[in-house]
């Protein structure tokens, strides 16, 4: 899956900006991303939202048991990749019908903390138990809200576009043609969300995290770190 934002929805983080920096290499443009992962699968499917985001998905590659999906509702774009082992419970607390699945659930979640504020973000991703990562962009308000499972079992990676785009993708090699050096692995355990401004653990919301410049032969430009002790964020 992929979704590519422009500066007008989230200013490029400046941690991947500095990893790009430091060590120079080839990057693309978005609409070269894009372009490309459409090109790598017949099946792949892409939805632009006005000019500023765009959104990507394919079903070709993936796990059975961890499926992608996509879903539109009340202008909310959601790309979910994984499964919930409480999704039966999460659909009665969200009041869903029964054959709601994960990509309905997140979009319903996500309603629930926009409409519910001061609802903390980090106890609505807290709740969600399984592997996971999703891409929400709600298009009423211009946010974007990006989160990965506590263990990172589903792979997401980060990127800054030659043109400035952010971008978001299950596939680092992906990614890399067009980021560059200013790529990361998305951290696991953590949301991003531009209503809030920063990335932020959602087990330990209350530690920093900061950006570990990677050795010149990793992939990437840098790792992102949760500092100080474990302290697992209520989520009852």
């Amino acid at each position: 899956m992929l979704g590519v934002f422009s500066s007008s929805i989230v200013s490029p983080p400046e941690e991947l900006v500095a990893a790009g920096s430091r060590t120079p290499s080839p990057k693309t443009k978005a609409a070269d991303l894009v372009n490309r992962f459409l090109q790598s699968s017949a099946s792949a499917v892409s939805v632009r939202v006005g000019d500023c985001a765009q959104l990507a998905y394919t079903h070709e590659g993936e796990s059975p048991i961890q499926p992608r999906s996509f879903a539109v509702k009340d202008e909310i774009f959601c790309l979910f990749e994984g499964a919930l082992l409480n999704l039966g419970s999460l659909r009665q607390q969200y009041g869903l019908a029964k054959s709601a699945n994960e990509v309905v659930l997140v979009i319903e979640a996500y309603k629930a903390l926009r409409d519910r504020a001061p609802y903390p973000a980090s106890h609505v991703v807290g709740h969600l138990e399984g592997n996971f990562a999703f891409i929400v962009f709600d298009k009423s308000t211009s946010t974007l809200f990006v989160a990965s499972d506590q263990f990172g079992k589903v792979p997401l990676y980060w990127g800054i576009t030659a043109d400035g785009y952010v971008a978001f993708a299950n596939d680092a090699e992906l990614l890399k043609g067009s980021c560059g050096k200013s790529l990361a692995s998305f951290p696991q355990g953590c949301f991003f969300s531009t209503a809030i401004g920063e990335l932020r653990s959602f087990e330990n919301p209350k530690n920093k995290i900061t950006a570990i410049p990677a050795p010149d032969e990793e992939i990437w430009g840098a790792t992102f770190k949760v500092e100080g002790p474990a302290v697992v964020a209520a989520t009852e």
